[in-house]
């Protein structure tokens, strides 16, 4: 997992050239003006899921994994709580996992949690298990999905 300020994105560009193509869409897009849904930046392998979502408190987390995708979350407003933990550690499935949509929850208790403010970004990989959208209200987010 990586935490950072958007400011400070070009120094991941060498993880994926799919996460330097995220954030050079990012920065050329008026998010303001997008819709809510997924917007293809390169099809399957590159698109964001606009989302304006509620939040939930903490003991309503549901640790989630994928292993095909890489997770780019960019709060866009008001600031998002997140759980984590290893995924090698997530022990209680809630469900099987789920080829189709690329994802599968747990019952187990994040390890730790932290907050996303405006114009920072988290990065899972499919090591990362986290638990997103809490907190209290709403809010706007980006999720860029980077085909592995």
């Amino acid at each position: 997992m990586i935490v950072d300020a958007i400011k400070n994105a070009e120094l991941y560009y060498s993880l994926s050239p799919r996460i330097k193509q995220a954030f050079d869409w990012l920065a050329t897009t008026d998010i303001a003006a997008l819709e809510a849904g997924r917007h293809d930046i390169d099809g399957n392998n590159l698109f964001v899921n606009v989302m304006d979502v509620a939040l939930k408190p903490r003991r309503e987390a549901a640790l989630e994994v994928h292993d095909r995708y890489i997770d780019i979350q960019i709060m866009v407003g008001k600031a998002e709580e997140y759980g984590w933990m290893e995924r090698c550690d997530c022990q209680t499935p809630r469900e099987e996992f789920n080829r189709e949509r690329d994802v599968q929850f747990f019952l187990d208790t994040p390890q730790t949690f932290f907050t996303l403010n405006e114009r920072q970004f988290a990065i899972f990989f499919p090591e990362d298990a986290h638990a997103p959208m809490l907190g209290e209200g709403s809010v706007r987010k980006l999720i860029f999905k980077l085909l592995i």
